[in-house]
């Protein structure tokens, strides 16, 4: 019943909002447009569409609100009108009223604002779909940016996720490739994601953890985090000060080189995705700061996404083999990954990859539509019947709006051209001899906690009738044992290498 009510609202706002107009924009059911107007003709329907779509979104809650964020970025995709209204719900969303704001924080503190701040500003300075913010000074003097959740959101984004589950369903059920697709499991990932953006704490832990693995680096700043002052419904977090990234024309004013600011944007990005397995994967113009010597401050930690080092390796031999044009590899690691049918024709998958992906190459981003490349890549997964992979749908998000990013900073940006020399100086790192080394030390130590067990392990799955335990047993052993030749193989590669030095220096002339 709630998700029927709730429908029944979404389609009252739509109504309201004029929305229909663009659902009656095709040439086949256009006339139908003035029908409609003269029909409802109380309708005040005065304002530009892109408003209109903007203030039905923001009327219809978080979930809705990110959705206009991620278009508000894809201007190859979306009318410029609507692109730019869309723009303003990235930290321009209506803030709720300053009273809640001070009822969540006494619940937090157990005492009045004024006493746990020395100064706090009452209006907020942004407001996203799931919290809003405010500048404050601590006691011992440091400026912070107090993060405060909206109160009731829980109960909002729950009843739009059931409706999101109803759909997924009707796709499942109507729509041939439904199945294949694995809407159910889409959505039971960005579930999983958006449950962590509405706890703060984890936020915070996130930020605190990009921080440690950028702390070193000149690419990127974090704000601290002031764990004494963080909660489940409050985050306290150093205060940054930056341009926004959107701001071209004060970036350039301030003396900023621009195309080397998109070059570090990449950089940064390859950096997470590939080095670290763990990425912000909200990265829209409101969320990314600018100083005025070129370095990027990230903003905003709810929805992070993780990568194991099988996804990474996928990844990254993918994008090579993309970079290096061998499509053969990029058909051959989707079939060794098990994301199409065995019986699928090798050479027929590397033809269609081919098809799409060679007409982009050697052009500037400005000249590139990765929508339609999506929608002709889309067409290629429904051919060959290519499975969705949930795990990588943020993955998906952030690469379209680090495209809207990189789009809006400098058209001429060459992608290609500036992330394969990351990629590449990445693979060696992991398949080289570096990456033999590292494994080596990670290994190690399980080693000599598992090695001595052996005996044991023995003994126990031989004197045990019971089958399913000498098959338990005879599995570890057998991953014993691949360990073990592994680490005796690398310690025999080593070895080698060390008699062949030797011999070097004991043949070579003085």
């Amino acid at each position: 019943m709630l998700r029927l009510l709730r429908l029944a609202r979404i389609f009252r706002v739509a109504f309201r909002f004029g929305l229909d107009e663009f659902a009656l924009s095709h040439a086949r059911v256009r006339w139908l447009r003035p029908i409609l107007r003269g029909l409802f003709f109380w309708r005040q329907l005065d304002r530009p569409r892109g408003e209109r779509l903007r203030c039905a979104l923001e009327a219809l809650g978080p979930i809705f609100v990110k959705f206009g964020q991620v278009l508000s970025t894809r201007r190859d995709l979306v009318p410029l009108d609507i692109a730019d209204e869309l723009a303003l719900l990235q930290d321009r969303v209506p803030p709720f009223p300053v009273e809640q704001v001070l009822r969540t924080l006494q619940h937090v503190y157990g005492r009045p604002v004024d006493e746990v701040f020395v100064r706090f500003d009452r209006v907020a300075v942004a407001s996203a779909s799931v919290a809003q913010v405010h500048f404050a000074e601590l006691p011992d003097g440091r400026e912070v940016a107090v993060k405060i959740l909206r109160p009731g959101i829980e109960r909002i984004i729950e009843r739009d996720l059931a409706l999101l589950y109803t759909a997924a369903g009707l796709v499942e059920t109507v729509w041939a490739d439904g199945k294949r697709l694995r809407p159910r499991e889409v959505i039971a990932e960005f579930q999983k994601h958006l449950r962590d953006e509405l706890d703060l704490l984890r936020e915070a832990a996130n930020a605190s953890q990009l921080r440690r693995n950028f702390r070193e680096s000149e690419l990127l700043r974090v704000p601290e985090i002031h764990w004494d002052w963080c909660a489940t419904e409050v985050m306290v977090m150093e205060r940054m000060r930056g341009i926004p990234v959107s701001h071209v024309d004060e970036l350039r004013a301030q003396g900023v080189d621009i195309s080397r600011l998109s070059v570090r944007g990449v950089e940064i990005f390859f950096t997470q995705v590939f080095r670290d397995g763990f990425f912000h994967a909200d990265m829209h113009p409101g969320n990314v700061l600018v100083t005025p010597d070129g370095t990027y401050i990230a903003l905003d930690f709810g929805i992070m996404g993780t990568l194991n080092d099988e996804d990474k390796n996928y990844l990254a031999q993918n994008f090579l083999a993309f970079f290096r044009r061998d499509y053969r590899r990029v058909a051959q690691a989707h079939l060794d990954a098990g994301w199409v049918p065995p019986g699928t024709r090798i050479d027929e998958f590397e033809s269609a990859i081919r098809a799409v992906c060679e007409p982009i190459f050697d052009r500037p981003l400005r000249e590139i539509s990765f929508g339609k490349v999506l929608l002709r890549l889309f067409q290629t997964a429904r051919r060959f019947n290519l499975e969705v992979q949930p795990q990588l749908v943020l993955l998906q998000k952030t690469l379209l709006n680090i495209e809207g990013l990189g789009r809006q900073l400098d058209p001429d940006l060459d992608l290609w051209k500036t992330a394969k020399p990351f990629l590449e100086r990445w693979m060696s790192e992991q398949i080289g001899w570096r990456g033999l080394l590292r494994n080596l030390q990670d290994e190690v130590p399980q080693w000599g906690v598992l090695l001595p067990e052996l005996p044991r392990l023995v003994h126990r799955a031989l004197s045990q009738p019971q089958s399913h335990v000498l098959e338990a047993a005879v599995r570890r052993l057998t991953r014993e044992q691949r360990r073990q030749t592994r680490w005796l193989g690398a310690i025999a590669v080593l070895l080698g290498l060390a008699i062949v030095l030797m011999l070097f220096l004991l043949l070579r002339p003085f």
